[in-house]
């Protein structure tokens, strides 16, 4: 690449510029009649900052992101009032996904259907009063299969009951583009959160992700709403009865230190050992994180079912868990008697654990493909910048100008089935990351092998 092609590129990079301004140095290097070899030069440069572009545009996404996250953690956690948790949370989802429209609907048990509760950017009055029968509409299927769903054109999509009410309200509201995820408390849905838009939008997987593990935050938060409203409600009727209402304050207390000490630990970057520390002190007992295959395997396997923590012999056992995976179990030692607030404070930790580890997985992997990406690039790229190489480098701790050993590592043979040929290549690649990480080098998957 001739002397000189990169740097309009890196200017345009620098001020953050539009991609459509990346077209002004080649466009007008072909107006002046320069060289060939001048305008190609420019050609590539052009893609290659184009590229860079793209990944610090993502980067800048995913990190607005995972700080929402947080931020709303926070919010959350200095809430008690219910309405305020309930608009908070609107708010917030608005926010993320960025949609002209966010609304929450919660189940109505006695009628059996779903209504609306609370929304943010609505115009329309009938769309703000609209009860949905379950499997009706987008959100009555979210709130019957507890699974989430989207559509780039609602009113085209025939995978939809639609009926003259929920269609005229959606309608008046102009929605084109709706996303909806459950609300979810253990295996029970309790409401549903949407973000819509008036024009077609395609919502990537990500943000689906990214709404479903708010939502997963949201639900956790309105089950602590509900339970200090309905605390405070058992303390006003029984006033007269000093002895229960003593009792019933140290309860209060309890959960209330644990929800405080479990956000305050979530937001200052605690580990599940930290969490199983500060529900010990709450509990009085030892509690302690196990592994899934270290833990009483029938109790284990009840409490994922039951969505509660389940007695074994003198322990309470919680399951860890994330959809369909187990990741743990959080194990209350010596402890037979647990009142049902000291049972929901246990099972409350193992919820957050399991956010602590779905969150550090994520994190990690992250860093395995970016690691992985670098890697790739400096092996396959090799008109790359080294300046900007060196840079991405200095980032994770890697340092090009050393001397570095390059292993490469592949299965012997063919596994039985594809189950354990792919558990094999997660172990393979696991080791490769985890020893690349260590030793401050890279690891990528190529052509099968590591």
């Amino acid at each position: 690449m001739p002397a000189g092609a990169e740097a309009p590129f890196l200017e345009l990079l620098a001020r953050g510029a539009s991609a459509d301004a990346y077209e002004q140095p080649v466009l007008l290097a072909r107006a002046e009649g320069g060289p060939a070899e001048r305008t190609a030069a420019l050609e590539r440069a052009k893609l290659l900052a184009l590229r860079v572009r793209s990944e610090l545009e993502g980067r800048r996404r995913r990190e607005a992101e995972l700080s929402a996250l947080f931020e709303t953690a926070h919010d959350l956690a200095g809430l008690r009032d219910l309405d305020a948790v309930l608009r908070a949370i609107v708010q917030r989802a608005r926010s993320l996904l960025g949609t002209d429209v966010a609304y929450l609907s919660l189940n109505d048990p006695a009628r059996g259907d779903t209504y609306m509760r609370v929304t943010e950017g609505s115009v329309a009055a009938r769309f703000q009063q609209l009860r949905l029968g379950m499997g009706e509409g987008l959100g009555g299927l979210v709130a019957q299969t507890a699974r989430p769903y989207v559509t780039d054109d609602y009113f085209n999509d025939a995978r939809f009951q639609h009926t003259r009410t929920i269609d005229t309200g959606v309608r008046d509201e102009g929605l084109v583009a709706i996303l909806g995820v459950p609300l979810m408390l253990g295996h029970h849905v309790i409401g549903v959160l949407f973000a819509a838009d008036r024009r077609a939008r395609v919502f990537e997987r990500e943000q689906i992700a990214l709404l479903g593990s708010f939502a997963a935050l949201a639900a956790a938060a309105i089950d602590t709403a509900n339970l200090l409203a309905e605390t405070r409600s058992a303390l006003a009727e029984l006033e007269r009865a000093n002895e229960i209402i003593k009792d019933r304050s140290g309860v209060i207390e309890r959960a209330s230190d644990v929800h405080d000490r479990l956000a305050e630990l979530v937001l200052r970057g605690g580990g599940v050992h930290d969490v199983a520390a500060a529900v010990s002190q709450v509990l009085a007992g030892t509690v302690e994180f196990t592994e899934a295959a270290a833990a009483p395997a029938r109790a284990l396997e009840a409490s994922r079912a039951e969505g509660h923590a389940v007695r074994h012999d003198d322990d309470w056992i919680a399951a860890v868990a994330a959809g369909g995976e187990l990741l743990g179990a959080l194990v209350l030692r010596g402890h037979p008697g647990l009142d049902p607030v000291d049972q929901l404070t246990l099972e409350r930790a193992a919820m957050v654990t399991s956010l602590l580890l779905l969150a550090r997985r994520s994190a990690a992997e992250a860093e395995q493909r970016v690691r992985g990406e670098l890697l790739d690039d400096l092996l396959d790229a090799r008109d790359r910048d080294p300046r900007l190489l060196r840079e991405r480098a200095r980032r994770l701790h890697a340092d090009l100008d050393a001397t570095h050993v390059v292993l490469a590592a592949r299965l012997d043979a063919t596994a039985p089935d594809a189950d354990q040929e792919a558990d094999a290549r997660r172990r393979l690649w696991a080791a490769a990351s985890h020893l690349a990480a260590t030793r401050h080098g890279l690891a990528a998957a190529r052509d099968g092998g590591t």
